[in-house]
């Protein structure tokens, strides 16, 4: 049952990151990446506040919090849109792209984690 569950989440996952990415970059690619940013920040909170929670049954946090959550997020095109950006020699945007990717990725993830131990635990 594990195995289903993480394999659902994740197909729904990769679904909603194409469909959300796609349509963010569409709108609003600017300066960088915004749509893969955009869904690494939703999904870093969503992560924090899953695990902030501590009722939540064991086979949703596979469902959502493994699968969902971690095909939604996506390190490896972050790191291949870093190279993209390296290899046009955009460093402005390049260092832009990854240290606001890193810095508030934490925190909507701790931002999730307090609020889902304030109000779900």
């Amino acid at each position: 049952m594990t195995v289903i569950s993480i394999m659902v989440g994740g197909f729904f996952g990769a679904i909603s990151r194409f469909y959300v990415s796609g349509r963010m970059n569409e709108r609003f690619g600017l300066f960088f990446p915004v749509g893969t940013f955009f869904v690494n920040m939703i999904g870093s909170f969503l992560l924090g506040l899953l695990i902030g929670c501590h009722s939540v049954a064991t086979t949703f946090y596979k469902l959502f919090g493994i699968g969902f959550l971690g095909s939604f997020t996506t390190y490896s095109t972050f790191m291949n849109e870093l190279v993209q950006l390296h290899g046009r020699e955009e460093k402005k945007e390049e260092g832009a792209y990854l240290i606001v990717s890193l810095l508030l990725g934490m925190i909507f993830a701790l931002v999730g984690l307090w609020i889902g131990r304030l109000f779900f635990s």
